[in-house]
């Protein structure tokens, strides 16, 4: 019976010392993302981040207030809270932010980026979001669009910024061909709100631009546009660091993958309607 006891007592002492340990590691692991930050970082106690108020829900301004709202803001503000540090944001053109970001004019880019590996030759990218291209036009349009195919031979605008022209003539070559249709007409325009604008003007049939914005888009003006197809190719947007600051973007990562699991990153996204675009894990460049 006192050999029982004494085994049980072991075995008690045992599994204490694992849980603790457990413990341990799960606090070590919950506060190393805030340890690991670059001491300029946490010495200056603040993150500055580019962005660009155009493209909404990722990133808008609220018409009430003049605030910066939207997906972006809201993962960056807790992205910097579970580092410990405030973030601030600085608005650039959108050509500005990679020049920027590489001679330390703010620290990061958070503004749905599309990580792609020319733009992996200069920046690094921790993905967060998984969304792509999709073909819309205008509620007038839409009875004679109803296919993507459809779209073969028309004027299609989309923003010269992104790397949406050189989507749509790879999806155009593969699928117009094949239906023995002529070329989509790619027509760049200075962004998603230009496209929009020439959409509604009659100057292109259809547009492109991030599947993540076009159900806001169709909630903000009831009526006026329609989705054709689906988004045509995946692509993950990512959170823009310089190469050189590895620190930072492996701080990031660990933040990431910390909001993941306590559930904060998917609240986020639910809050503006994006649940389907999460990511199960940040990942470091991994757009083709």
């Amino acid at each position: 019976m006192m050999k029982d006891n004494k085994r049980e007592e072991k075995m008690t002492t045992r599994s204490l010392t694992m849980l603790a340990a457990g413990a341990l590691t799960f606090a070590l692991a919950a506060g190393a993302t805030a340890a690991d930050l670059p001491q300029r970082i946490k010495d200056a106690g603040g993150i500055t981040a580019a962005i660009v108020t155009n493209y909404p829900p990722m990133d808008f301004k609220d018409t009430a207030t003049n605030e910066i709202v939207g997906v972006d803001p809201d993962l960056g503000a807790a992205l910097a809270a579970k580092l410990g540090v405030k973030i601030q944001w600085q608005e650039v053109a959108f050509e500005q932010m990679i020049s920027g970001l590489k001679t330390g004019r703010f620290d990061i880019i958070l503004s749905g980026m599309s990580d792609t590996k020319p733009r992996q030759e200069v920046v690094d990218f921790v993905d967060y979001l998984l969304t792509g291209p999709q073909f819309y036009t205008t509620a007038a349009n839409a009875a004679t669009l109803k296919e993507m195919t459809d779209l073969c031979g028309k004027n299609v605008g989309t923003s010269r910024r992104t790397n949406f022209p050189q989507e749509i003539e790879a999806w155009s070559k593969e699928h117009c061909e094949a239906a023995q249709k002529p070329a989509i007409k790619v027509v760049g325009t200075e962004g998603s709100a230009d496209a929009r604008t020439q959409l509604k003007q009659g100057r292109v049939d259809a547009a492109v631009q991030g599947s993540e914005t076009i159900p806001y888009i169709m909630q903000l003006e009831p009526g006026s546009f329609a989705p054709v197809g689906a988004q045509f190719s995946n692509s993950p947007t990512g959170l823009g660091v310089a190469k050189e600051n590895t620190a930072l973007r492996d701080a990031i990562a660990a933040a990431l993958d910390g909001m993941i699991q306590d559930g904060s990153y998917g609240k986020i996204l639910a809050k503006w309607g994006l649940s389907g675009t999460a990511v199960q894990k940040a990942v470091i460049n991994g757009g083709n």
